[in-house]
């Protein structure tokens, strides 16, 4: 439960923190890549409250506007601060050394700039294309999935800085068997939202995208950032999106 809890504080604005019986020694921290997949319920839940909300007063492009803001706005824009970051360092960065500095650097570049631009514009079309039942239930999905999926680099690869040079002075632990499951049973009851068994056939486009990413960071900086984390879950999400409209173009 305290790891959960330090998830919810670590990934979200909620604070929890404030409450002296919720603060947490640092040891709890380092696992909480682990329940990033638990924390997409309430991620996606926001999301979709909020477009479920603004659907009784406005019409859908808006409705997912405010989404979008919703999920912004409890999450500090963690993830898209990520995402900015990599594509900044990626793009700009030949070694290892200048693609963790980049990173590491507070500014936004063009690069950034961009990776958010489209980002938004693609999510936004692409989700406007659902029926609304059906959009809330991949919003869902998307999130809890992506997550799941990016908790479990720390698998596949370490960490490629040090704890003093960490942005957020965590260092992940590896994710444990229990954390795994728990994940899992998470992600499950999600999937088991899906109306259709052709809709599982959507999730090959984030696997795939998974693993070409994680062999990209192991030659490009032979490890992982919290940026490369917050850039992987919504590149991963993004793909999820997609790779339900072509399901629903092709086979439905």
């Amino acid at each position: 439960m305290k790891n959960i809890l330090a998830a919810i504080m670590f990934f979200t604005r909620i604070p929890l923190w404030k409450i002296k019986a919720f603060q947490l020694p640092a040891k709890y921290y380092e696992n909480v890549i682990n329940y990033w997949a638990v924390i997409g319920w309430l991620t996606s839940g926001v999301m979709i409250l909020s477009i479920w909300a603004f659907l009784q007063i406005a019409p859908l492009p808006i409705a997912i506007v405010f989404g979008f803001v919703s999920r912004l706005l409890l999450t500090g824009a963690l993830h898209e601060d990520g995402l900015a970051d990599f594509f900044d360092g990626f793009g700009g960065g030949s070694t290892k050394q200048r693609i963790l500095e980049i990173m590491k650097d507070s500014h936004i570049g063009t690069y950034g700039v961009l990776a958010l631009i489209l980002y938004f514009m693609i999510g936004f079309q692409i989700l406007q294309q659902f029926e609304i039942p059906l959009l809330l239930v991949f919003i869902i999905v998307a999130d809890t999935f992506s997550k799941y999926l990016a908790s479990t680099m720390t698998l596949f690869l370490t960490y490629a800085r040090t704890k003093e040079t960490s942005k957020s002075k965590v260092i992940y632990a590896r994710m444990h068997w229990k954390a795994f499951l728990l994940s899992s049973v998470f992600v499950i009851l999600s999937l088991l939202l899906l109306p259709r068994w052709e809709y599982f056939l959507a999730l090959l486009f984030p696997i795939t995208l998974y693993f070409f990413l994680i062999r990209y960071l192991k030659k490009k900086i032979q490890g992982y950032t919290g940026d490369t984390c917050g850039a992987l879950f919504l590149l991963c999400e993004l793909s999820t999106w997609f790779g339900f409209l072509v399901v629903q173009n092709l086979f439905l």
